[in-house]
């Protein structure tokens, strides 16, 4: 973005914070109407003169959340979206102000967003993450300050504890608050030609083992249907149906198919294994060779 587009956009934000700070406040009376008349009428006008008159609640609550290194101007956009949200669901009914029902709406929208937006790695997946995201900070700088001394194992207990969190789950948030994301192409040292992705191992397996795995398998393969087709057709059918088939049929179903019992079809399930299991070895030299993994 050019500067003077830059500046341009922080002289409107500055001046939409002014005009929004300087909103008459409502009394518990005028913001119930409108919130009946939006509410009940669909009155578009009341909704936006709801909306201006706690647009200063969500300003208040963007500067507590500007140290996430994210823009105020965006995190005043979500802050609005859940002021919305919170006067379509607003029921005055209830005799709550809508200046304390809206702030949880907002305080929502902004965490979401800054969840979302803060790292590219995920961050605060669940309900007690999310809390400990945005309560690690403080916690630990009053920990230090009561204690006088750097914080260490004790005070992640101790914060672990406060927010009924697992220990692992204080650690891991410390260490990603502690790191910024930093690009895989960013060179390594001030005068270095190497990227940092240079440097990353890749643990899969190489083209050529996955070939050699691809041809042993394909091998295994034809020795189990020749050792197959030395057996007779009802033991064909009983290995096909129980080892060989991704929805194995059950002894008694196969039982029922055979006109037999299902302790015959188990006995014959066991003789027809055997008899693979010597053709098998009779055929190859070496047996570890049937072995997927060795």
């Amino acid at each position: 973005m050019p500067l003077y587009e830059d500046s341009q956009a922080q002289r409107s934000q500055a001046r939409f914070i002014r005009q929004s700070m300087s909103e008459r406040l409502l009394s518990r009376e005028e913001e119930y109407r409108l919130a009946r008349s939006w509410r009940d009428d669909g009155d578009a006008d009341s909704l936006h003169e709801l909306i201006r008159a706690y647009t200063r609640l969500v300003v208040s609550l963007a500067t507590k959340f500007r140290n996430y290194g994210l823009p105020m101007g965006d995190l005043i956009q979500e802050g609005t979206i859940g002021l919305l949200q919170a006067a379509s669901r607003f029921e005055p009914e209830r005799n709550v102000r809508f200046s304390t029902y809206a702030s949880w709406w907002i305080r929502s929208a902004m965490q979401d967003f800054i969840l979302r937006n803060w790292s590219i790695v995920r961050t605060g997946t669940t309900a007690a993450q999310k809390t400990l995201f945005f309560n690690f900070r403080r916690l630990r700088a009053r920990i230090e300050d009561s204690s006088g001394r750097p914080f260490d194992e004790d005070g992640r207990v101790e914060v672990a504890k406060h927010l009924s969190v697992p220990l692992h789950d204080v650690n891991h948030m410390e260490s990603r608050l502690s790191a910024s994301d930093q690009s895989l192409n960013a060179r390594v040292g001030e005068d270095g030609d190497d990227e940092w992705q240079d440097h990353l191992t890749d643990d899969r397996s190489s083209p050529e083992d996955l070939v050699i795995s691809f041809h042993d398998s394909l091998t295994r393969s034809e020795w189990i249907e020749q050792a197959l087709l030395e057996l007779s057709q009802r033991e064909q059918t009983i290995i096909r149906a129980r080892r060989l088939s991704d929805d194995s049929k059950t002894l008694e179903d196969l039982g029922k198919d055979l006109g037999v019992s299902k302790e015959r079809v188990r006995q014959l399930e066991q003789r027809a294994l055997q008899k693979m299991k010597a053709l098998l070895l009779d055929r190859v030299k070496r047996p570890l060779d049937l072995l997927a993994d060795a």
